[in-house]
């Protein structure tokens, strides 16, 4: 995340020192979840018209070109997004957020056409309820998780490097270690960024922010972001493993 976004909102005893409404945060807490819910709406929905339609299905299966550059712009709009997020305004944020989410409806069509559809609603359903337990462990405890946070970004360089080492080698032995890895570092994940999110709200309340500012909102769809991209990796993990193919 942006470095300003992190200030200052590591500790989470903070929560201890500011006397704040409760009713607040998990307000605060729910829209940023309610921009995460139709970020994945956006992108299932694309997914499935993609899936719905032959001819999309061959403009973007059928060109490398046009779907590996649809893969960069995805990788280029987080990477902006994270750079700018302090000098942009909400308006500008939310939609980065949806040309993000309609990128990936567009890139992650192709599960549809190589996993059973039974299969991946029944995915999609472990993944929800994975994501929200570990969402409400980030929001609810005491405890610090930068350290074991700061770890899984580590691990998640890792398999990003084994997962292109991989493309040569061919392995499923590999892929499926890489997928087992890749659900334990976007659960720690989900916990972890739930926690950064809910400290930054009380951070920026803290320093005198309105919390109907625009400042506070474009960090709720920011955070939406985060928490969307968890959900996105933790669904597709669970899928490599426990998805039935066509």
């Amino acid at each position: 995340m942006n470095n300003d976004y992190n200030n200052n909102i590591n500790n989470t005893n903070i929560q201890q020192n500011l006397k704040i409404d409760e009713r607040q945060v998990a307000s605060y807490m729910t829209k940023v979840m309610g921009w995460m819910a139709a970020g994945l709406a956006i992108t299932f929905g694309i997914a499935y018209l993609v899936y719905t339609t032959p001819s999309l299905q061959r403009g973007l299966f059928g060109n490398d070109i046009i779907f590996y550059g649809i893969l960069i712009a995805q990788v280029a709009v987080v990477f902006i997004m994270s750079g700018v997020i302090n000098k942009i305004n909400s308006t500008a944020a939310l939609l980065m957020f949806i040309v993000y989410a309609t990128l990936t409806g567009l890139t992650i069509s192709i599960i549809m056409l190589a996993y059973e559809v039974s299969s991946i609603l029944y995915v999609f359903g472990l993944t929800v309820v994975i994501f929200l337990v570990m969402a409400a462990y980030g929001y609810i405890t005491q405890k610090d998780l930068t350290k074991i946070g700061t770890m899984a970004i580590f691990g998640l360089f890792g398999i990003i490097i084994a997962s292109v080492f991989n493309l040569f080698m061919k392995s499923s032995g590999i892929d499926y270690i890489v997928s087992i890895v890749g659900v334990v570092i976007f659960i720690v994940l989900t916990a972890w960024d739930t926690q950064r999110i809910k400290n930054q709200y009380l951070y920026e309340t803290s320093q005198g922010t309105d919390e109907k500012s625009d400042r506070i909102q474009k960090f709720a769809i920011y955070g939406a972001l985060m928490l969307y991209l968890d959900f996105i990796n933790l669904f597709l993990k669970l899928l490599r493993l426990f998805g039935k193919r066509r």
